[in-house]
């Protein structure tokens, strides 16, 4: 499991770049397709209630299996210090969708004003 992304309340950044590849082959997963699109579902920890799906762009032209995020739009505005996980989805159009094994862990704080 990767490291825990340390955030703070209320921030619009950082902007997280993740690699995604096949687990098969060790190889990046092709995400250039225009029918390909990636996002992470957000959610404090340990519960089920989905807080907000983040749409992810790709950081370079896709072969290469780089997207980024970021939590612009308030994504950390109103939320409780504690634990929150994400979940990476990758959907193709007219064939389906494909939910990322390993979480994603994140750790927000307060921040201080």
């Amino acid at each position: 499991m990767a490291d825990t992304i340390r955030l703070v309340k209320g921030d619009s950044k950082p902007v997280i770049i993740l690699t995604l590849t096949d687990e098969s082959t060790d190889s990046p997963y092709d995400l250039s397709p225009s029918s390909v699109s990636v996002s992470v579902r957000f959610r404090k920890a340990n519960t089920s209630t989905l807080l907000s799906t983040i749409n992810c762009s790709l950081v370079n032209t896709g072969t290469d299996g780089k997207v980024q995020f970021d939590f612009s739009g308030g994504v950390l505005t109103n939320l409780d210090a504690g634990q929150y996980e994400g979940e990476v989805v990758v959907s193709t159009s007219g064939a389906g969708t494909q939910t990322v094994y390993e979480t994603l862990s994140f750790r927000v704080r307060d921040n201080l004003i």
